[in-house]
Parts: C-alpha cells; sequence; structure tokens
C-alpha cells in the first residue's frame, strides 16, 4: 500500500535538505512544532492543507510544486508494482497485491484506455450535468 504521507515527507525533506536548513529553522519559519515536523516528515502525522501551506512557503517552494512532486513518485511506485510501504509484514503486501489485482482487473473496463478517451468522457460528463 502507498502511504501519501510517507511520500509527501520524503519531498518534504528533500526539498529542507537541498537547501541546507535544519528542521529547527523550517520548523520555526512554517510556526510549527520541531517534533512535528520532524514526525510530517517521518510519514508519521498527516499534515492538513495549511499546515502544509506553510512549510511550503517556510521553505519557498509553491504547494504546487510539492504535490507534483509526490504525484510523479506516487505514479512511479505504482507503474513498479512494489509496495511503498517497505516496513510492511510481508502477508500485508500479498493481501495489498491481490487487492489491486482485483481493483484493476474492475477498473479496466470502466477507465477509457487512452487520452482521447478520456477527453470524450469528460465531455460527455459536462453534458451530461
Amino acid at each position: 500500500m502507498v502511504l501519501l504521507r510517507g511520500l509527501l515527507g520524503d519531498v518534504l525533506r528533500q526539498l529542507r535538505l537541498r537547501q541546507g536548513r535544519t528542521l529547527r529553522e523550517v520548523s520555526a519559519a512554517a510556526r510549527v512544532s520541531l517534533g512535528y515536523l520532524s514526525e510530517v516528515e517521518r510519514g508519521q502525522k498527516e499534515a492538513s492543507s495549511e499546515l502544509l501551506a506553510s512549510i511550503c512557503k517556510a521553505l519557498g517552494v509553491p504547494l504546487s510544486h510539492v504535490l507534483r512532486e509526490v504525484a510523479d513518485q506516487l505514479a512511479l511506485a505504482e507503474l513498479q508494482h512494489e509496495p511503498v510501504m517497505a516496513g510492511a509484514p510481508e502477508h500485508e503486501r500479498l493481501a495489498d497485491e491481490r487487492i489491486d489485482e482485483t481493483m484493476s482487473e474492475s477498473m479496466s473496463e470502466s477507465i477509457p484506455a487512452t487520452p482521447e478517451g478520456i477527453a470524450d468522457e469528460f465531455r460527455a460528463d459536462m453534458v451530461a450535468a
């Protein structure tokens, strides 16, 4: 199972480290406790949208940039069909793989195969609304 909070924490930590900044510096600028920011970076806490905006402002990066990076990493993890949750017991990973297979089989009929098909379906939904 892909943990979004883990991917988000990784991206935030990478940005902070690339800037050569400490947790203390960013937590002070974002007005969030050092411990909480640390937990967010380690994927142990779900950050609210307000908190994410504050952290991004403290890092000097747009929230959209962070979310785009998270989306890219999520897409890569899905393409590789490997669980991002490295610490998960094997039985949980196997159960998640079976769920993923079942969902992909049922969704393959409902998801258009091409960008044009997606656009056509979107237009049809807009007309129906």
